[in-house]
Order: structure tokens, then C-alpha cells, then sequence
């Protein structure tokens, strides 16, 4: 691509120690991810992509290598500012959705508004906007318990996007869903993606998702194998 690439991975590993000495899980990674992309992460369980995924979003520090978002090493940043990069740049979808179970989906959503300092009304108001847009304006006051797993991932989704970040990285979101139910977010994904302009990565083992994205990378043993436009 003729533009400069929006997050560039440089000689990632990822290492974790054990008690018989060490487990290397990322091994030199180098990749270039655009803005605007939307990228399948592919590869057999414990090959590294849910390491290379919250590496990527700042959740776990590299053991060497970098991440650069727009030009910026991301791991140059340290306690409370890397916590505002990540909390404004990048929105994370989880397999289990990890909502708050004694809170309305409502009050799920507007969790990061809060966390971040805006107003509780305006919070609320973003939030109930948002929640209409993917499809639960008539379960606002639900608490997790009492919405099907479909639902949970839409206000997964929503809290994800509640910040309007940058990019949004999505760990096997379809994962625990029947067929419908993932072609159904899916297409949600796909929605917001064209709504926002989003820069999407998403870790699944369903190579008919996979393949309905613009790229596919492999990963292989932690490192990368294959990189392919669909």
C-alpha cells in the first residue's frame, strides 16, 4: 500500500517464564497493519495469537521489539498515559464478553465514559445512542443474565466502541455463538467498521470469518507464517 502503515510490529517476542526456565509464545514478529484494514488472525490454540493480540492493544509488554501506532512506540509509554492511550485508541472484544453481571447493559456501556471522566448524563446519552445502533434499544435495563449470548456480545461491542477508538481487536468474538448468531455479529462488526472508519484485528478459528476479511495472517509455533489478502 502506498500509505504509511498505521501500526508497524518490529521484531516482536513475547517470552513468560516458567518454572523449568521459559516459554517463548511471540518469536520476531514483523508486520505493517493499515488504517482501515480488516485482519484475521489465524492458527491452531497456543500458537500466540491471543498474546500477539494484547501485545498488540498494550495489555502485555513485549519481552523485546516494538509496536508502533502512528510513528509511536506505544511500549515508550508507561503507567497512567499508556492507560490513556489504550483506553483512547483501542476497543477490545472479548470470547467471554467479561460485562459486569450486576450492571444494566446500560451501565456496562457507559462503564469506560465514567472511567474516563465524562458526565454521567452525557455518558448515558452516548451510551443508550450506542446500544440502539447495535440493535438493543429495548434492553437497556437488562443485566447480563437475562440477555442470550448474542445480545451480550452486541453490548460487549458497543462498550468497546463507546470511546469511538481507533482500532478495535476482537478475540474469537463469534466464538461461543451458534452459526446465525455469528453471522449476525459479524455483519454487526462489519457495520461499524464502515460506520467509523475502523481499523479492525480478529483472532477466530472460523476460517469462513477469516475469510470474508480483507487479510489473513497465520500464526505459527509465534510466528508469523503466512501474511495474505483475501
Amino acid at each position: 500500500m502506498n500509505k504509511p502503515a498505521m501500526i508497524e510490529i518490529c521484531d516482536l517476542s513475547k517470552s513468560f517464564p516458567t518454572a523449568g526456565g521459559r516459554i517463548d509464545v511471540l518469536r520476531d514478529i514483523h508486520l505493517q497493519i493499515f488504517a482501515g484494514e480488516r485482519v484475521a488472525v489465524v492458527g491452531t490454540s497456543g500458537a500466540g495469537k491471543t498474546t500477539l493480540l494484547h501485545t498488540l492493544g498494550g495489555l502485555d509488554q513485549p519481552t523485546a521489539g516494538e509496536i508502533r501506532f502512528e510513528g509511536a512506540n506505544i511500549f515508550s509509554l508507561r503507567g497512567a498515559t499508556l492507560d490513556a492511550f489504550r483506553n483512547r485508541t483501542v476497543g477490545f472484544v472479548f470470547q467471554f464478553n467479561q460485562l459486569l453481571p450486576e450492571f444494566s447493559a446500560l451501565e456496562n456501556v457507559m462503564m469506560p465514559l465514567l472511567i474516563g471522566g465524562v458526565a454521567k448524563q452525557e455518558a448515558a446519552e452516548k451510551a443508550t445512542g450506542l446500544l440502539q445502533e447495535v440493535g438493543l434499544s429495548q434492553r437497556l435495563t437488562h443485566k447480563p443474565g437475562a440477555l442470550s449470548g448474542g445480545e451480550q456480545q452486541r453490548v460487549a461491542i458497543a462498550r468497546a466502541l463507546v470511546r469511538e477508538p481507533q482500532l478495535l481487536l476482537a478475540d474469537e468474538p463469534t466464538g461461543n455463538l451458534d452459526s446465525r448468531t455469528s453471522d449476525d455479529i459479524m455483519a454487526l462488526l462489519n457495520q461499524m467498521h464502515r460506520a467509523r472508519g475502523l481499523t479492525m484485528v480478529i483472532v477466530t478459528h472460523n476460517i469462513g470469518l477469516a475469510q470474508s476479511l480483507d487479510r489473513i495472517l497465520r500464526i505459527e509455533d509465534g510466528r508469523l507464517a503466512a501474511d495474505n489478502l483475501n
